[in-house]
């Protein structure tokens, strides 16, 4: 089921691309844009994360932290976050559960891949409670950045 503006964010603990342990509860009393992307290394997902760290000084100014999980493996996230010099942290969700528990994941993706994480954006306020869902079922597109910041501006 997908998560809606209004619900609990669902909590999760999952490892970064540094090997710690990262959960949501970290970041009670801070605001989360907390995206879901596919895969790391192909197009889009690259134009997303670069586009986010390009952009953090506007994330920060919000008082927003980003978090980004994919279904790679910490060992994958690591070597993507160095290479394209990601400055938020990268989160591994291999077993697929935080993509469940999101609504965020692709019953079938490309080349017979399941259970792929599906582009997606949340706002999650200092409560915990989600201000802004969006899930793409086109893993081509990007999520709506203007949104998300318009929505972390009425946050503040």
């Amino acid at each position: 089921m997908a998560i809606k503006i209004g619900d609990t964010a669902p909590e999760f603990t999952l490892f970064n691309s540094d090997k710690k342990e990262v959960s949501l509860s970290d970041y009670k009393g801070k605001n989360v844009v907390l995206l879901f992307f596919p895969l790391a290394f192909t197009g889009v997902c690259t134009k997303e994360l670069c586009t986010m760290r390009d952009d953090i000084a506007s994330y920060k100014n919000l008082d927003a932290e980003i978090l980004a999980v994919s279904v790679d493996s910490l060992f994958v996230l690591e070597k993507f976050k160095a290479e394209q010099n990601l400055n938020f942290d990268l989160l591994a969700d291999f077993n697929r559960e935080v993509c469940a528990a999101y609504g965020a994941q692709y019953g079938d993706f490309v080349l017979g891949m399941r259970g792929v994480a599906k582009r997606s954006a949340f706002v999650i306020d200092k409560s915990g409670i989600v201000q802004y869902a969006e899930i793409l079922d086109n893993a081509g597109e990007l999520p709506d950045f203007a949104a998300v910041q318009r929505t972390l501006s009425g946050l503040n």
